[in-house]
């Protein structure tokens, strides 16, 4: 049975993440609307509604928040990945079911994906490494299913594995550039007919 501190304590933590989580949504509309290097964490606690030194004791600095961004974004993208990989019934499914999500969590979360593909310059080398290196996983997920594929089926490709996975996460992550939300394809009816298009190569 938990004790009134224990409760507390977990209520507190629970708060905190809380806040952090309202932290980072505020710098990613900041960021995503005036640029990384243009913004200010004044314009981040003016956000969210905080004052400067409270912001302050949740995040140090604002090089902070966009390695929050990155990493939000790519645990996010790796978790889903493995899911759709562990779930499906064949390498192929996954291989579609990958390209599908990728277009629909572009298109639905283009304020993140518009600081992720314009600011990574901005990142030194040592907080830079962690973040690709996820990103490399992520594309493993992606390789191995299609290497998984290929092997199912005797199948072969007219390019290298690597040039078509990266053929295919290019095309779905441009999609934040020009998906209409008000347009008549959802954000997962577009991954559908862009995994269509794509599958068309793995399968010809």
């Amino acid at each position: 049975m938990a004790t009134r501190e224990t409760e507390a304590g977990s209520a507190t933590g629970s708060r905190a993440d809380e806040q952090r989580q309202r932290i980072l949504a505020g710098a990613v509309a900041v960021f995503s609307r005036r640029g990384y290097r243009a913004a200010s964490m004044n314009e981040v606690a003016d956000q969210v509604g905080l004052r400067k030194p409270t912001l302050y004791h949740y995040v140090r600095t604002k090089q902070d928040l966009l390695v929050a961004v990155y990493e939000e974004v790519l645990d996010e993208s790796l978790a889903s990945a493995r899911r759709i990989v562990a779930g499906a019934p064949s390498a192929r499914e996954a291989v579609r079911g990958l390209i599908v999500e990728r277009v629909r969590y572009t298109c639905e979360h283009r304020d993140l994906l518009t600081i992720c593909f314009h600011e990574e310059s901005a990142l030194p080398p040592e907080l830079a490494a962690p973040i690709l290196e996820r990103r490399r996983e992520f594309e493993r997920v992606v390789r191995d299913a299609v290497t998984a594929h290929l092997r199912e089926t005797g199948r072969t490709l007219p390019m290298s594995v690597g040039t078509f996975v990266n053929t295919c996460l290019g095309a779905a992550n441009w999609t934040y550039k020009w998906f209409d939300p008000a347009g008549p394809r959802s954000s997962r009816q577009l991954g559908e007919d862009v995994a269509s298009v794509l599958m068309g190569v793995l399968e010809g």
